[in-house]
């Protein structure tokens, strides 16, 4: 039988997000602490703080492995309150950004269960590899883009503006800053680029007419939206029938500071909620995934999202 004081202590650690997130996952498998940070997006010492706390209460359990220390959901009296809560709230738009998360970490391990990778990883982490950079990887992967004509909406520091006009027969870049625009103009005819046009103005009200690019790029820019959605509603008014919109932003996280420093309206996004937002703004063939972890705290997660205008309208 469960004293007063332990109902108490067990209530509390149950009144947390991020601890009944924590709990969430552990019902799904056994994990690591740093397979918790990548699903769950957050630091090392945040993840550590609510594992002792749920372990002093007797939710979690956790055993060595090798090197690493595995958790799991305790089993005992708190069990069926656990499930009971974790049951009522499994359509949660957290519970469901998370098991997206614990999905890509499952992918990462069964390619990296595969020996000659396991070996290729090793030398990556091991060794300088001459050549080996992201905007050498990603020039070379541009040039299988298709030729036609690109909106870059929210251009940041124009890198990827300059890149795609080395494939592009057009690129009309969009900031509401002109001070970036008037940067990326010079920073291209110092490059002898010449098929990029610059326009001043909003992404959830773009001075573009209807039906006018093939591919709309948005990169790190909706999360500066007042209204995400009609900032994609938008993305999708200039598109022609079957033209592509790709989005890259961050993966949901509760670093509050960038509001301030970096002017984010949002703290990003989850994939469920990303992917509804591509289907109400009118699109099609929605896929929405992780891309890549900043290795530098506070990790910062991407997420890339693609998606295609329908032939037919939508009404």
């Amino acid at each position: 039988m469960i004293g007063l004081n332990t109902t108490s202590r067990l209530l509390k650690a149950l009144a947390d997000e991020t601890r009944l997130r924590i709990l969430h996952m552990l019902a799904q498998e056994e994990l690591a602490g740093s397979d918790l940070m990548e699903i769950l997006n957050l630091g090392q010492s945040r993840v550590s703080t609510h594992l002792a706390l749920l372990k002093e209460v007797d939710l979690v359990a956790d055993r060595r492995h090798g090197r690493r220390t595995l958790y799991s959901l305790q089993p005992g009296p708190s069990a069926a309150l656990v499930h009971s809560l974790l049951k009522e709230n499994e359509s949660s738009p957290e519970f469901e950004t998370d098991l997206a998360g614990l999905e890509a970490l499952r992918d990462r391990r069964r390619n990296e269960s595969r020996a000659f990778f396991d070996r290729v990883a090793a030398e990556f982490d091991e060794h300088i590899l001459p050549g080996r950079t992201w905007e050498g990887l990603a020039r070379g992967l541009v040039q299988l883009a298709d030729r036609g004509r690109y909106a870059d909406l929210g251009v940041g520091d124009g890198l990827l503006t300059l890149l795609l006009a080395e494939v592009a027969s057009s690129v009309t870049a969009v900031d509401i800053n002109p001070g970036v625009l008037e940067q990326l103009r010079t920073r291209a005819k110092a490059k002898g680029i010449g098929n990029i046009t610059t326009v001043e103005g909003g992404i959830e009200s773009l001075p573009l007419p209807d039906a006018n690019f093939d591919v709309v790029v948005m990169s790190q820019a909706l999360h500066h939206a007042q209204d995400p959605r009609k900032a994609l509603e938008e993305a999708r008014r200039v598109l022609v029938p079957g033209g592509r919109v790709l989005v890259l932003d961050l993966l949901a996280h509760h670093e509050d500071w960038v509001k301030d420093q970096f002017q984010h309206v949002y703290l990003g996004f989850g994939e469920p909620e990303l992917e509804q937002m591509l289907v109400e703004a009118g699109f099609d063939r929605v896929r929405v995934q992780r891309a890549a972890r900043d290795p530098q705290p506070p990790h910062f997660m991407t997420l890339v999202a693609t998606a295609v205008r329908p032939a037919r309208s939508k009404a």
